[in-house]
């Protein structure tokens, strides 16, 4: 790229690239993860647009054309209670992204604060923050998420609650652990000499090169908090009937699995078909933002 002089003959720099289109740029040869961010990517348009796609209301009953299968009147078949599966899918996404990205961006936005303050500052505020991360992660997932959700009550919000705070300490501890790799460059160093404060230090030259690990591992962590939401809808803790969450539609649906195959099968494909996209993202991601891998 040649320079550019400026009106009093000075060479000016060729202008940096925005790393916003880099990244994008190196994203656009993972053709796995290209399939995932736009199956992903529709799937939160359909979301949105539920009440103009929807050709009946979820709630919407009627006796006589319960339990009918995939159809051009129903495209998914009825539940037993004679409501659109079609319906109440586009619905469910609703619920199911507001979930897995609710709870993802509480647990991401605490742990990258927790972990910041531990891993720039050290010492003791280091070791209580570690030895709390060690208590929560001591505990298994599931079993955390269930007696939250249990002393919580069901719901949606409560569901986001229990599912965001099992992931704090795992956020914290990346943030933490990115957060040691850079503390001691130059720049920040330059930055301390210069008087500025530790949170201008943070926000303006810590985090901005510590922020791809965190942005792989919260799109990945949407997918497994969506399937945690369902698993724990699933056994009655976590978002409940006739709310038409994917999970709750699995639960409500379990009686009928052997006659009425669609009404579980349906539920448990689209929440495999969105989980496996955010991994592929996320894949992609990982190898976007590796510099060893850019080309």
């Amino acid at each position: 790229m040649t320079s550019e002089l400026n009106v009093k003959g000075a060479v000016l720099e060729p202008r940096r690239q925005n790393q916003f289109v880099k990244i994008m740029k190196q994203l656009s040869y993972n053709k796995g993860a290209m399939l995932g961010g736009i199956i992903f990517l529709l799937v939160f348009l359909a979301a949105v647009f539920a009440p103009v796609l929807a050709p009946y209301d979820y709630a919407a009953i009627s006796v006589k054309e319960r339990l009918t299968g995939p159809s051009a009147a129903h495209l998914f078949g009825t539940d037993q209670m004679g409501r659109d599966i079609f319906s109440r899918i586009l619905y469910g996404a609703r619920y199911s992204l507001t979930i897995g990205i609710g709870s993802v961006a509480l647990s991401t936005g605490l742990g990258i604060v927790f972990g910041a303050v531990s891993g720039y500052y050290g010492g003791r505020i280091d070791n209580i923050i570690m030895r709390v991360c060690d208590v929560i992660q001591s505990i298994p997932g599931l079993i955390l998420n269930i007696a939250l959700a249990c002393a919580l009550g069901p719901g949606i919000f409560n569901t986001i609650l229990a599912l965001g705070f099992e992931g704090i300490a795992g956020s914290a501890r990346l943030m933490r652990s990115s957060i040691l790799n850079v503390r001691k460059m130059e720049y920040l160093e330059a930055a301390s000499i210069g008087n500025c404060s530790d949170i201008r230090i943070m926000a303006r030259h810590v985090f901005p090169n510590t922020f791809a690990p965190m942005l792989v591992q919260a799109t990945m962590g949407v997918g497994a908090r969506i399937m945690m939401a369902a698993s724990m809808s699933y056994i009655g803790i976590g978002v409940q009937p006739p709310i038409p969450e994917w999970g709750a539609m699995l639960a409500d649906s379990r009686n009928f699995l052997m006659e009425y195959p669609y009404m579980c099968l349906i539920p448990g494909i689209c929440i495999m078909i969105v989980v496996l996209s955010l991994n592929l993202l996320g894949d992609g991601l990982r190898d976007a933002l590796d510099p060893k891998l850019k080309k």
